[in-house]
């Protein structure tokens, strides 16, 4: 794995400091600017364009356990709502000029009606209840997450100058929460959060189930590709694999909620040097979300208390990366004024 361009980084913090404003008064919005131009390494960097969101969407198996506050119905209904373009995230997409595309890779319905490319995808309906069995098998996982670079690698080719990545599933913040667990060897006390809002009996099962499916993968989680077998999912294994591609492509990429970093960590740890290309769009109300965000060094940009999922606190960040972009680009120098 690459690493964005030093070079460009330095040129960009050269230009930051040159420009008509007073040192430091651009705060993190300057920093933003020159990641920018060391992922493309350009500088100034170039407009951020066109923007690209892409949901994979998958059901659990733990759904059925009482780890939710929706039944898994709602997975299925809600791609059908990103599909009609009325879903949060879709309000913000159109507020923002970000395209949407969502993919069902697990989703418990066959999703009649709905355009073919949709469950193109599909690796299969559900995944396991990873309390009592595996997520995916070995194959299936690897699968996934081809599927998910392919879909990076066509999204790359598009035009994309932006990638963000967003989520639907009942229950995922139960596999997620594992993943980060499993990644950062912490028991699931510290990780599990009331995802959708979950009562506290509620939270107590999501405390068994996470701790128990942690025993039960034992030291396969010492494996990425393992870990996402036993305690992932399709959706989750595919956000990984388009992580990844995003990366190696040099094309960075907005991170969203608790799944979304959940699967940096875990491409971290497939492909290390993929976080470098990551920035994180928001900090979620899940402790995992901020955990996953500490080991990899990255800090939000926003904070709302935002749980929504789906892509919508990256594509919500959006703005800020740029008007980064803008300011490193379009503010005279200093130099210039005298």
């Amino acid at each position: 794995m690459r690493a964005p361009d030093a070079a460009s980084r330095a040129a960009a913090a050269e230009r930051l400091a040159g420009l008509a404003t007073p040192a430091g008064a651009l705060g993190r919005l300057g920093d933003l600017a020159t990641w920018v131009s060391a992922c493309q390494g350009a500088v100034p960097p170039r407009p951020l364009d066109d923007v690209r969101l892409v949901v994979f969407a998958g059901d659990h198996g733990v759904a059925a356990h009482g780890v939710s506050a929706y039944p898994p119905a709602i997975t299925g209904a809600m791609v059908r709502t990103f599909v009609a373009g009325r879903a949060g995230v879709s309000a913000l997409a159109a507020a923002h000029g970000v395209a949407v595309r969502v993919l069902d890779l697990g989703v418990d319905d066959d999703l009649d009606g709905l355009p073919a490319d949709v469950s193109a995808h599909k690796v299969r309906r559900g995944s396991g209840a990873i309390h009592l069995e595996d997520a995916l098998t070995a194959a299936e996982a690897r699968r996934a997450i081809e599927v998910g670079r392919a879909v990076a690698a066509e999204e790359v080719a598009a035009g994309a100058d932006l990638l963000l990545s967003g989520d639907m599933g009942i229950g995922n913040t139960t596999p997620a929460s594992a993943l980060v667990a499993a990644a950062l060897g912490l028991p699931a006390e510290d990780v599990v959060g009331r995802g959708t809002g979950i009562d506290d009996a509620a939270l107590r099962r999501k405390h068994d189930v996470v701790r128990q499916a942690l025993a039960r993968a034992g030291l396969r989680t010492d494996d990425p590709v393992e870990t996402l077998a036993a305690l992932g999912s399709a959706d989750l294994a595919a956000t990984v694999g388009y992580l990844v591609a995003a990366a190696e492509a040099g094309v960075p990429v907005l991170l969203d909620g608790l799944m979304s970093v959940a699967c940096a960590l875990t491409a971290e740890r497939l492909a290390p040097g993929t976080a470098a290309w990551c920035a994180a769009g928001h900090r979620s109300t899940e402790p995992a979300q901020s955990l996953a965000l500490e080991k990899l060094g990255l800090e939000p940009l926003l904070d709302l208390g935002l749980r929504l999922g789906e892509g919508s606190g990256a594509v919500a960040a959006v703005p800020v990366l740029r008007s980064a972009v803008a300011l490193l680009r379009d503010t005279a120098l200093l130099a210039d004024l005298l």
